[in-house]
Formats: C-alpha cells, sequence, structure tokens
C-alpha cells in the first residue's frame, strides 16, 4: 500500500442548478473508510483552497496520531474539506447550503464527517443537514464507535456546555492555539506578562484565542474584524470586545474605550507586537504585505493564512510561522476525543486534555525543526510522512462499514 496520496482520493465540483454557485468536496485520505474535514463557505473559495485544505486535514490527523501510545480511544481518519464559493450572508446562502449537502449526501452518509469551518455556523450545518436528509454530518463514523449511543450522548452533551456565555466547542480551538504560542515562548524563554500579540479575526477562533492568551497574561493590542483594526498600544478589554460582537466576529464599536483606536483593516499586521495570530481567512499574508510583519512568531490560527513564499521571506528576516496543521489542529481533534470517549463533557477536563496534547505536539515540532535545521512546517510535514505509512498498514484505507441508518440529529467536525 502507497505511504502518501500524490493525489485526492475523491475531487469533484458540484454547481447549483438554481443559482450556478459551485462547491466543492475533495477527500485527501481514507483511514478505515472514513474522512474527517470541515465544510466551508466563502465568496471566491475554490477547488485549489479546498484541495489544499483536505490534505492539511490529512497530516492534522497523522499527527495527532501516537504509534506507541495504546490508552487513547480515538484512533485519526483520513483528511477531506468542503467549500462552497458564495458570500454566507447573501440571501440565497442557505438554500444553496441545503442543496449542496443533498447533492454529496451519499458522501456524508459513508465517508465525509464534516461540520463548520469558515463562513458557517455549527447550528446552521445542522440544520441544512437535516433539511438535505442526513441523519447526522458524522454519521460516517458511526460504524467504527463501540458504544454509538453513548457516543452521541457524550458529544450533545459537550455541546450544551457554556463557559462564560461561550460554547465549549468555540473554547477548545482557541485553547489549542493559545497552547501552541505558550509552548514556543515557553521554549525560547519569553515571559508571557508583557508579550504583546495582534489578532486578524475575532470570529470563533479569533476570539476564544485571544481569551485563552490574555488568560495567560499577555497583552492583545490590536483586533481586526469586518469593520478594521481596533488597536491600543496599552491592551485591549478582551471580554467587553466579545460580549460586543455578533455572529461574525464584527465588534460594535460603541464598545471601545478611551485610548482604543480605529485604524484600517490592514493594520493588524504592521502592529508592534510579539505574536501575530491571523484567525480568518486563508491567503492573509503574502510575498507583498508580509514585509509590514514586525512579530517575532506568526501563529496560523486559520487554514493557509501565509501563502508559501510569504513564510520564505519571512524566514529570512527570523520570523517563525507556527503552521496550522498544529496550531489549529485541537478543534477537530477534541471532536473525536470526545466522540470516542477520551474526554467526557466537561470544560476543565477538555482544556486539560487539549493543553497537554497541543503543548506535546508542539514540542516535538519544534524540536524536530531544530534537530533538522527546518521551518516548523518542514517538521510537521516530516512527522506526519513518518505516521501515515504506519496508520495505513494498521488501519488500512478502506473499513469495513459502508454506511448508517442511525436515528436522530447529531452534531458535525470541523
Amino acid at each position: 500500500m502507497p505511504s502518501h496520496s500524490p493525489a485526492p482520493l475523491v475531487s469533484l465540483t458540484w454547481t447549483d442548478h438554481v443559482t450556478g454557485t459551485e462547491g466543492y468536496l475533495v477527500v485527501d485520505r481514507l483511514v478505515r473508510g472514513v474522512s474527517s474535514g470541515g465544510l466551508r463557505m466563502r465568496k471566491g473559495c475554490t477547488l485549489a483552497e479546498v484541495t489544499g485544505l483536505a490534505r492539511g486535514m490529512t497530516m492534522k490527523e497523522a499527527l495527532h496520531f501516537d504509534p506507541e501510545e495504546s490508552r487513547t480511544r480515538y484512533i485519526p481518519l483520513g483528511g477531506a474539506k468542503g467549500g462552497i464559493d458564495c458570500d454566507p450572508r447573501d440571501p440565497d446562502a442557505y438554500g444553496v447550503l441545503v442543496r449542496f449537502l443533498r447533492a454529496v449526501r451519499p458522501y456524508v452518509e459513508n465517508v465525509w464527517t464534516t461540520g463548520e469551518d469558515l463562513g458557517l455556523s455549527q447550528d446552521l450545518v445542522d440544520r441544512a443537514a437535516a433539511e438535505a436528509g442526513l441523519v447526522s454530518t458524522v454519521q460516517a463514523v458511526y460504524p467504527l464507535l463501540e458504544d454509538e449511543g453513548d457516543a452521541r450522548r457524550r458529544l450533545a452533551d459537550a455541546f450544551a456546555v457554556v463557559v462564560d456565555g461561550i460554547g465549549l466547542e468555540e473554547l477548545v480551538g482557541g485553547c489549542g492555539v493559545a497552547e501552541s504560542t505558550l509552548a514556543a515562548l515557553d521554549r525560547a524563554g519569553v515571559a508571557h506578562s508583557g508579550t504583546r500579540v495582534s489578532l486578524q479575526g475575532f470570529g470563533t477562533m479569533g476570539g476564544a484565542t485571544a481569551r485563552f492568551l490574555s488568560e495567560a497574561g499577555l497583552t492583545v493590542v490590536a483586533v481586526a474584524d469586518l469593520k478594521g483594526t481596533i488597536a491600543n498600544p496599552a491592551g485591549l478589554d478582551v471580554e467587553a470586545l466579545l460580549t460586543a460582537r455578533d455572529a461574525y466576529g464584527a465588534v460594535d464599536r460603541a464598545a471601545l474605550r478611551a485610548g482604543d483606536q480605529e485604524l484600517p483593516a490592514e493594520a493588524w499586521l504592521g502592529t508592534e507586537a510579539e505574536i501575530l495570530v491571523p484567525a480568518a481567512v486563508s491567503y492573509a499574508v503574502d510575498a507583498v504585505n508580509q514585509a509590514s510583519v514586525r512579530a517575532r512568531w506568526v501563529v496560523e490560527a486559520a487554514n493557509m493564512p501565509v501563502l508559501p513564499e510569504a513564510e520564505a521571506l519571512l524566514a529570512e528576516r527570523g520570523i517563525t510561522v507556527l503552521p496550522d496543521v498544529v496550531v489549529n489542529s485541537a478543534t477537530n481533534a477534541w471532536w473525536w476525543w470526545t466522540l470516542f470517549g477520551d474526554v467526557g463533557p466537561d470544560a476543565e477536563e477538555a482544556f486539560r486534555y487539549t493543553r497537554r496534547s497541543m503543548r506535546a505536539l508542539v514540542d516535538r515540532v519544534l524540536e524536530r525543526a531544530a534537530a533538522d535545521g527546518c521551518t516548523p512546517r518542514a517538521a510537521a510535514h516530516a512527522l506526519a510522512a513518518d505516521r501515515l505509512p504506519v496508520m495505513a498498514e494498521r488501519f488500512g484505507w478502506y473499513g469495513k462499514g459502508v454506511g448508517h441508518t442511525g436515528r436522530g440529529p447529531g452534531r458535525g467536525v470541523g
């Protein structure tokens, strides 16, 4: 069996017969017959973008597989991704989403577990999936569970957990990004207090990341949303901004304090800060605008926010990019840790497990980078390449389960 897939296993383009909108599904790899990866909706989404994201999901799954660990119940899946070229605020967007899910229903039922990603909330995906006739957006994994009923109750209970007004499913991803950042700071001997952070995006991932970094003692000095950049060299009131944001992560400017500044949208990139966190869109940092970056670390909370040519130029200037396949992988992993029973529906247990897992992963990646004299991204790719053949040998590409007819609604995976 080959150790890697030179091309995606499945790559398809869908055209909506009502609006002409295009959507894409890419299954990069299967493990035990199943793949994992969210569904995004944004104007300008392309097949190439979804293909790259699907490959990234393969690596995220592989990086959370420890061949020597026998205590965990979760066995990684393959990587996949879906995307729809549509503005999620378009009045026709929900209808497009439902029709896309109807079209790819056989894949969701059998090989592709999915859920919220950029532009979509989990509640919206669940509602559209039910209208499309699906049992759940993760029903393909049900045949792999020891006790499906118990697993589904555990995941539903976890989604019901709210911490200070924010759902646990939103917070876990930010916890993982924050812990990745703290691990890098600790290895470099940099104190948390006084370390400044600038973020692009204040939605699910960006907002949760800002909260955990602020709680760890770092100072969030800039946040960019759909309206522009909010900055304060003395530090922003993260909790006040979180309370004042809407469903798209845009902050009500009436909540700003004296000293908070409103700057152009791109100002987040060149803010005086040690940590830069692109947590919104792909391709945010390119070969031109990377020249504005003054930070020491760029932490990829979003998927594919730094273009390869930009990363090479940043590296030449001594700026380290912590890659998305590591940094934002906790969101996906938490779904499976919970569904398979490695963690229960408890916030503190989820945060402890996430912090321990992400710190161990970041440490492995940075140690490999130091040993090989390469970037953290190259080190992460090398670790994934080591593990994929082991996964293929132990579990195979195709499982015995070919479908499921379970009962009731379920949750998805991003």
